[in-house]
């Protein structure tokens, strides 16, 4: 999925008590906009009650930074996702693969060039830093186990053929593994030039959100993924878990009654851990879609699977196995965005607690 805006998890609207997952929204590309429209979006943000955004370090950079400097100035806390796709980090002589026209091409991370990442990402994050900006996490990479963000897997030349359910079944092993190893190599730079800043030297450090794309889907788009637990347990073999803080994974559950939104929650974050026994997960995207276009807006079915949805986040929260929960997104993509009709939508408020902390500032 694309990415978008983000909200630090509070407590969801049937409930009195705080949450224990942190809530936040995706707006994402905000460096493709001008500068009073960045104002105006993160403006919005701000003022719906929203207290975190996932944000972008993309070309052009410039823009990215002034993105975040806004944010910054609203008091908006920030985790920023940092595009492993920006062709600054890769040689020129590299060829993005091809998305056959179906989907973006893409660079591959066996070709990531390290060095130039190195550079291009200390230029950033002390520009950032001299800004007085502080950083509350960063994401190098994204939905780095599905061909759509990962050039290393393929994308077929027509959809529709069975694609693989394991990476012993990948067109390219052997690229996809050298990936692997170049992304962990990202990953120990990221750590490493974060700490040097002033103000983000704490800023936790988490691993590219996950696609959680089913094989079926991928069957019907042509696209190469891997399940998000065999790709953590391959990161772990190459020691992931010495330089990062929590994983990262998306999750897209569909229109579904709340007990099969639990359990497919439960499902899909099993890996997720206590401090004591390995690392917790971050949830970097989430969503539920609304086709409506219509204004006003009726999102009252909407608004009961997002209750689920924060439901089963809380629970896996106070177990210590969720740290942070992002919606995707804020105004972009029109089936899944919380800004409808020129405001906040109701389910969006559920989304993102908005009508929590209004409740608990009126008692």
């Amino acid at each position: 999925m694309l990415l978008a805006a983000l909200l630090v998890l509070s407590a969801p609207a049937y409930a009195d008590a705080p949450s224990a997952v942190r809530i936040g929204v995706n707006r994402m590309n905000l460096a493709w906009l001008s500068r009073s429209e960045q104002e105006k979006v993160l403006t919005d943000i701000a003022a719906s009650g929203a207290t975190d955004v996932r944000l972008s370090l993309s070309r052009p950079v410039d823009k990215s930074i002034e993105a975040l400097a806004i944010a910054h100035r609203l008091g908006l806390r920030i985790l920023l996702e940092i595009q492993l796709g920006n062709k600054s980090y890769y040689p020129r002589s590299a060829v993005p693969r091809t998305g056959h026209g179906r989907i973006w091409d893409v660079h591959r991370l066996s070709e990531l060039d390290l060095p130039r990442y190195r550079k291009e990402l200390h230029e950033a994050l002390q520009r950032i830093d001299a800004l007085g900006i502080r950083l509350e996490a960063i994401e190098p990479g994204n939905e780095i186990n599905y061909a759509g963000y990962n050039g290393d897997l393929a994308v077929y030349p027509e959809p529709g053929a069975r694609t693989p359910r394991s990476i012993a079944e990948l067109r390219d092993r052997t690229r996809f593994e050298r990936g692997l190893d170049n992304y962990v190599g990202a990953l120990e730079i990221s750590r490493s030039e974060v700490r040097q800043t002033v103000h983000s030297r704490d800023a936790a450090v988490i691993s590219a959100g996950l696609s959680d794309m089913s094989a079926a889907e991928a069957d019907r788009r042509g696209m190469e993924r891997l399940d998000p637990r065999e790709f953590v347990a391959l990161l772990r073999e190459r020691g992931i878990d010495g330089l990062v803080d929590a994983y990262g994974i998306h999750i897209y559950p569909g229109r579904k009654a709340a007990p099969a939104i639990a359990a497919r929650v439960r499902s899909l974050l099993d890996f997720c851990q206590t401090a004591a026994s390995g690392k917790s997960c971050w949830v970097t995207e989430w969503g539920i879609a609304n086709l409506a276009r219509s204004c006003p807006l009726d999102d009252r079915s909407r608004g009961e699977a997002i209750g689920a949805m924060r439901a089963a986040f809380d629970e896996l929260g106070e177990a210590g196995r969720l740290k942070a929960a992002y919606y995707y997104d804020w105004d972009t993509e029109p089936s899944y965005s919380l800004w409808r009709c020129d405001k906040l939508s109701p389910a969006g408020a559920a989304a993102i607690g908005a009508a929590d902390r209004a409740g608990a500032q009126a008692r």
